[in-house]
């Protein structure tokens, strides 16, 4: 036998050039600091963060822990999901917005929200296509775009208009080039809302362009001062120019449970459906019953949530009044978008209000350009938190009371 030595060659892990392209994930980093701040032994309290602070309600928690121990659902579900989550969220659509889904042609069952948001950029982007993004925006519109290898134009949210995109300024060239849109109400980070004139406008802009429109509607359950946040899907037109993404996270506690849909054009739903064919084999069938109850049973925890997030939205707008923080109420979602003081730029404010003041908020900048000058805050957290925390940061004297 021979005693030469077998030669080897260690691999270089070398990153495709698709993750080399990604955006630095924003939330990581405002985590990290967060978290080096609480490690010092230090009260934190976050508000730069969309996470849920208060459990999925009792009935479908009920239901998931029966479901769970039924052997029917131990197997592979069907590829695209059982028909009764589909109808579920059909009958959802028809009682809250008077939409008609079809179940089977105008239904995506998604792992959650933020997945479908990704999947339609690689559904229908080539490299070197162009997407129409808002700015500022959910930086996972970025993700998908990125990953898709197309291109970004920024549609600027400014307050003066609503925080809603000025159709009117985009560019002939970006018009003729572009082939996604994105567009989200109520909107985070801004807590604007839209109306059924914006709605029309943006189908008679898509439809003029041929350019689809995608809604993001995952805060569509949670609207303020008595006013239903519209869908997308509501208007004369929509099914024909694009979808909407709706979610469970936010309207039924729903986050960790990662349920999502994508609703209306047959076309791009079946699109939808096709890549996922590639990624997953459906949700669990228990997960999926407990979401068919969500949807189909007594809306009163939906209520009581809103009225929940209201509460402490009137609770930090009052001490945000006593501190002299001047700031424009948000319609809808549970987030509040606040001017920073003068001399700070978003990021150093949020620095600042971290070290100083042990509170955690977004800074606006990680949204997108036009984010520069305020920061997010969400309402996560009790009242009496939120009240505390904006007292905390008035004591920095940035204000005028």
């Amino acid at each position: 036998m021979s005693n030469s030595r077998i030669s080897r060659t260690i691999p270089e892990i070398v990153p495709a050039q698709r993750l080399q392209g990604l955006p630095e994930q924003f939330f990581a980093k405002l985590v990290g600091k967060a978290n080096a701040q609480a490690a010092r032994g230090r009260d934190v309290i976050n508000l730069g963060q969309g996470n849920p602070d208060t459990p999925t309600p009792a009935h479908i928690v009920e239901v998931m822990q029966q479901a769970s121990a039924d052997p029917k659902y131990h197997r592979y579900p069907p590829f695209r999901g059982f028909p009764f989550l589909k109808e579920a969220v059909v009958q959802r659509y028809r009682e809250d917005y008077g939409v008609e889904l079809d179940p089977e042609t105008e239904v995506a069952i998604l792992f959650g929200g933020k997945t479908g948001l990704i999947e339609i950029s690689q559904c229908l982007l080539n490299p070197g296509d162009l997407c129409l993004v808002p700015d500022p925006g959910y930086p996972d519109y970025w993700s998908g775009v990125s990953l898709s290898g197309a291109r970004m134009s920024f549609m600027p949210l400014r307050e003066e208009n609503g925080f809603l995109p000025d159709y009117s300024a985009i560019s002939e060239e970006d018009r003729k080039l572009a082939k996604l849109m994105f567009f989200n109400y109520p909107n985070n980070p801004t807590g604007a809302v839209a109306s059924p004139e914006f709605y029309r406008e943006t189908v008679e802009f898509a439809a003029a362009n041929g350019i689809v429109a995608a809604s993001d509607f995952a805060y569509g359950a949670l609207g303020f001062e008595g006013r239903r946040p519209i869908s997308f899907l509501e208007t004369p037109g929509a099914k024909e120019v694009g979808v909407e993404f709706y979610t469970l996270s936010k309207t039924y506690n729903m986050a960790g449970w990662r349920v999502g849909f994508a609703l209306g054009n047959a076309k791009i739903i079946e699109l939808i459906n096709l890549i996922q064919d590639h990624y997953y084999c459906s949700l669990f069938g228990g997960i999926q019953e407990a979401a068919a109850a969500a949807l189909t049973g007594s809306q009163q925890s939906v209520r009581e949530l809103g009225a929940k997030y209201e509460s402490r939205l009137n609770a930090l707008f009052e001490e945000l009044d006593r501190i002299g923080w001047k700031a424009q109420r948000p319609g809808g979602s549970f987030f509040c978008w606040l001017p920073v003081p003068d001399g700070y730029t978003s990021e150093s404010f949020a620095d600042l209000v971290l070290e100083k003041a042990d509170v955690v908020v977004a800074p606006g900048v990680g949204f997108g350009r036009h984010g520069e000058g305020y920061v997010r805050l969400g309402l996560l957290t009790s009242e009496e938190r939120l009240r505390e925390a904006v007292a905390r940061i008035g004591k920095l004297g940035l204000f005028g009371s």
